[in-house]
């Protein structure tokens, strides 16, 4: 076992990259040497970490020997290129995009759900979804205690999902709008400013988006249960940090809203805010920047005998993605998989 290890963050000046970079220092996690990489449109840029400036480069096939631990948030199409190369190197890859989700021998892994299936690695981990990952850290527990039948969720997603640009265009299109400005439409189909859009990544022949069946087909594979029925609407709102999520479950026993609380006072990573008399309940500006999952307004659903309420929300750039990455980096050097 070493004492410290070699990294790699591959996309590390987007959004999540930057995020990664930041985290690994805050948790001090034992980096030896941390190297950064992205497209050549970024190479030459500098990135701060331990009081040091590291310079981005562009990352090749060749970019990986004497690499342990390789951190992916650089697109699909990049994973699928380049994580490969970076496991023949002898690294081990932790891949923040789609790519790889729902192969059967890759594990998708949410520390406080299923770290037990780390160990089944072949070289690469699948970090989920961002929107899946708070979601099944506050329900596994509820499903552990009296089962989970049936999901229904609507989200209501950050900007900063998209990343860099499209927090830049809803800061912009904002200033446009109040200065009684033409406003500039380019990430997404519609304005975002002062809009809802219920449309995250392409529309498939069933009508759903991308975004909606990732956070289906997920959901059954990190919970290890195939028979939970998930329905999602995701829908981008005009905020740049933190998704939030209503939420609905059917269970197969019945569990009353106090119990939910307490369960999931105890759960880890979660953070239940839940007094509604003092108008007390997450919310995206206080959920900004940490590492919680935050639960509130739970409720019984008056509409079925067994059904409960909430009220989801977490930091998507770090629980969402560069946190849950780093933590699934911490369980292979505690339990020693590197």
């Amino acid at each position: 076992m070493k004492d410290k290890y070699t990294v790699a963050v591959v996309g590390a000046t987007g959004a999540v990259g930057n995020e990664m970079v930041s985290i690994l220092e805050e948790r001090n996690f034992p980096v030896d040497d941390l190297r950064l990489f992205a497209s050549e449109r970024s190479e030459g840029n500098y990135i701060e970490f331990k009081g040091k400036n590291r310079r981005v480069n562009k990352v090749t096939k060749d970019s990986f020997h004497g690499i342990d631990i390789a951190l992916f948030s650089a697109g699909a199409a990049r994973s699928i290129e380049f994580a490969p190369e970076a496991v023949k190197s002898g690294a081990v890859v932790v891949d923040n995009s789609s790519a790889f989700r729902m192969e059967p021998d890759i594990p998708l892994i949410v520390p406080e759900v299923n770290r037990h299936a780390i160990k089944k690695n072949n070289g690469i981990i699948a970090n989920p979804n961002c929107s899946t990952i708070q979601m099944v850290v506050a329900l596994k527990p509820i499903h552990d205690a009296v089962g989970i039948k049936r999901i229904v969720v609507s989200t209501y997603q950050a900007v900063s999902g998209t990343g860099k640009k499209a927090i830049h265009e809803l800061a912009q299109q904002t200033r446009d709008l109040l200065s009684l400005k033409e406003i500039t439409v380019s990430i997404y189909p519609h304005q975002i400013a002062f809009n809802c859009i219920p449309h995250i990544d392409a529309f498939l022949e069933n009508d759903y988006t991308k975004e909606e069946m990732k956070m289906v087909h997920e959901t059954k594979k990190i919970m290890e249960d195939d028979s939970i029925r998930v329905s999602a609407t995701t829908v981008r709102v005009p905020v740049f940090h933190c998704h939030s999520e209503s939420v609905n479950i059917e269970t197969s026993k019945k569990i009353t809203a106090h119990e939910v609380r307490a369960l999931l006072s105890r759960a880890p990573g979660v953070k239940v805010i839940d007094d509604p008399k003092n108008f007390s309940y997450p919310l995206s500006i206080n959920s900004a920047g940490r590492d919680e999952v935050f639960v509130g307004r739970i409720r019984e659903d008056e509409s079925i005998d067994n059904g409960i309420n909430m009220w989801i929300v977490s930091d998507n750039l770090r629980k969402g993605a560069a946190l849950n990455a780093i933590q699934i980096a911490e369980i292979l050097v505690k339990e020693n998989l590197i």
